[in-house]
Order: structure tokens, then sequence, then C-alpha cells
């Protein structure tokens, strides 16, 4: 049975259904309902499932399939998500609530990313089921810690034989146009948190404590000398930055019993978290500290071809514009994706993404939506 209320709802009247659901990350419920009885008409097979314990968890995920009646064909997936940043204080209006202000609508999730789904579902809702398989990878698990959300849905497609051939993530690419760039690949994140123990003791007798500072110091010293790389065609050169120093030392004629430092290194695909976890322990440990560390996604490259080529044939013809195939930016969910099939990002402009008074031009979410729906045939019938 097809709901014919569905099919005819523009991809404003989507985002504004997604936007009027509070999901802050991680986030459950009730906007997962409302993205299901948007698809279920449709044809889409939902299944839903929340997993995960605090403090990463619980978080709920959507998985979105609607397969011909006969061979399956290309299988092409959207992959994003529902869950937002807190909204902070000092909107004009109700952030959860969406409102229509002259050419845009405000909200938060607006850009990131409610309207880049129901732009997507939009797309899709007229395209035959016997072209191809379609389906939608949404987490609830994104903006946040993203332990139980991309991943567990990897986990399940793998499970039921339903990993796409190509995929298409929706994030807030474009910057000044809708349109102008393209992300093909991202950097690689670390985190790693440097520690030195030394021995507490009077400052006026040093020779009874163990200073921990200064070998602190020397490490971060030797760190700040260090090169990754010169970047690559692709790839900007990766970086190390400091990010936080921390004594705790509230006396001031008192030898701190230890010192540590954190650092965050975004790197090419010229490394790996594990090699530059295992260069920072080398130069930490030869002066007497330790590190931990956390990698938050290894960097990936999806090399220009016919994925992004379709995207940018759609985006010419609906825009007239030659976009950027780009690599710059932070780390998104295709950072897991990109292990198990080609995936680009492509999505709306990014420049009221995390801020007050989140907002997209209606224009915009009509016009990604016929480019999304290009970009689907293109890939599942070779004609868009």
């Amino acid at each position: 049975m097809t709901d014919t209320a569905t099919l005819a709802a523009s991809p404003l009247e989507l985002a504004s259904r997604l936007i009027a659901c509070e999901s802050v990350t991680p986030a459950t419920g009730v906007v997962f309902g409302c993205l299901e009885s948007m698809l279920a008409p449709l044809g889409f097979d939902v299944t839903r499932f929340v997993c995960g314990e605090a403090p990463d968890g619980p978080v709920e995920n959507l998985h979105a399939i609607r397969r011909p009646a006969g061979d399956a064909g290309r299988h092409f997936a959207f992959a994003g998500h529902l869950d937002v940043v807190p909204p902070g204080k000092g909107w004009a209006s109700d952030p959860f609530e969406p409102v229509v202000r002259g050419d845009l609508l405000h909200g938060r999730g607006a850009v990131d990313m409610k309207g880049s789904i129901a732009s997507f579902v939009a797309a899709v809702a007229d395209i035959p089921r016997e072209t191809g398989t379609i389906s939608l990878i949404i987490t609830g698990d994104e903006e946040g810690p993203a332990v139980y959300g991309t991943r567990a849905l990897i986990d399940l497609m793998q499970a039921q034989d339903t990993v796409p051939d190509l995929c298409l993530v929706g994030e807030p690419t474009s910057v000044s146009r809708l349109g102008d760039m393209v992300k093909i690949g991202r950097r690689g994140s670390v985190n790693m948190w440097i520690r030195v123990a030394g021995q507490q003791g009077h400052v006026a007798y040093p020779h009874l404590a163990d200073n921990p500072i200064p070998k602190l110091v020397s490490i971060l010293a030797e760190i700040e000398q260090v090169m990754l790389d010169n970047g690559t065609d692709w790839f900007q050169p990766s970086n190390i930055e400091i990010t936080d120093l921390a004594v705790g030392n509230p006396a001031h004629n008192v030898i701190p019993a230890g010192a540590e430092a954190r650092i965050s290194i975004r790197f090419n695909d010229l490394h790996s978290g594990s090699s530059l976890i295992e260069l920072i322990s080398g130069i930490a440990g030869a002066m007497g500290g330790s590190v931990e560390a956390k990698i938050s996604g290894e960097a990936f490259l999806t090399p220009p071809g016919e994925l992004s080529s379709m995207i940018a044939d759609a985006i010419r013809a609906e825009t007239g514009l030659e976009t950027e195939l780009s690599t710059t930016g932070g780390t998104s969910d295709a950072r897991f994706l990109s292990r198990i099939c080609p995936v680009v990002e492509f999505g709306l402009c990014n420049a009221t993404m995390h801020k007050l008074d989140e907002a997209v031009a209606i224009a915009d979410l009509d016009t990604l939506a016929r480019i999304y729906r290009r970009v689907v045939l293109g890939a599942l019938v070779g004609t868009s």
C-alpha cells in the first residue's frame, strides 16, 4: 500500500517533521519513528535496533532497504545521522520547532543533517522499485562517541549480506553554494595523553623530589620538531597539535607528583593511527613518559572515479557548477563505511551547522533532492 501523502511530501515538509523531533546525541525514539513512517509507505523494509550502554550509549540505529522483486541489481546506499548537537541558548525561536523565515527553514539539524535525509527520501519516493536496490544507513550517534552507531550498522549489513555497492554520505559539504564541494576522503584523527610521573616534594629540597614538568616539556619539544609529511596529491600535510597541559598543583612551594599533556594528530593516508601511536610512544618513553591513545578514525580516500563523477555530473546538471573534490575538514562516519564500499560525501551548505539559528535555504532542499535523484538513477541504471 502506498501512502500518497508521503509520496507528495516536499523536502521542506519532511525536514520540518524530522526537526520537530528533539534528538540530541545519542538519539533514540521518536525521531526514528518519524523517519520509519516516511520510508515504510515507500516500500522500504525498516530495521531499528538499540545497542550500547552508558557512557557511550544507548544508541538507536535504522537500516532501511528496498529491493526489486527479481534480480536485486546494483545496490546504492545513503548514509546519515538523526542525532544533533545540543542547541545551546540564544535562539530566535525554539530550536526544535521548525520555523520558516523568508527563504530559510530554521531548526537544529536543518543542515546537519536532517535536511539532507529529507531530500534523499523525497528523491527516491517516485523511483520505481524495479530500478534497483536502495538503502538508508542511519545512526543516532554520529555527533557523539560514534561507538554504537555506524559501526554497529556495518555489522548488521555484513551479517545480512546487504553491503551496498556504492554509498553517499549526506554530510553538509558545500561551502558557499550548494554543490561547490564534494568530499572524497577525510584525514584520520588520533588523540594521545602523555603522562610523566615524578615524586612530590618541597621546592627547597629538590634533591628529595623528582620534578616531572621538565621531562614533559622536553618530550613536547621533541614532538614539536616532528614533521610527519609534506602532504599528498589529495591531502594536506598531517599535523600534530598540543591541545592541553595539566599539572593540577595548587601550591607554589610543592614539586608536583605528575604532569600530563594531550596532543591531537590529524593525519593523511601516509600514516595509520597505530603507526603514530608507536612514534609518539617511542619519543615519550625515551624520556620517562607514557602514552595513552584513542584513534577516532583512520584516513580514507575514494579516488576520483565512477561515484564522484556521477555526483559531479548531477551537480552540474542542476546547478551549472563545477564541483571541487576535497578531503578537507573533520571526520565523519564515512571513515567507517569506506571499509566496505566506495563512499563519497555530499550535502548542504555548512555555514550554519552547529551554530545558533541553524538554517537551510528551502530552494537548496529541493535542488539537493533533484541532485540525489540523478545520482541514484545514475548508480542503478546508468542514466540520470
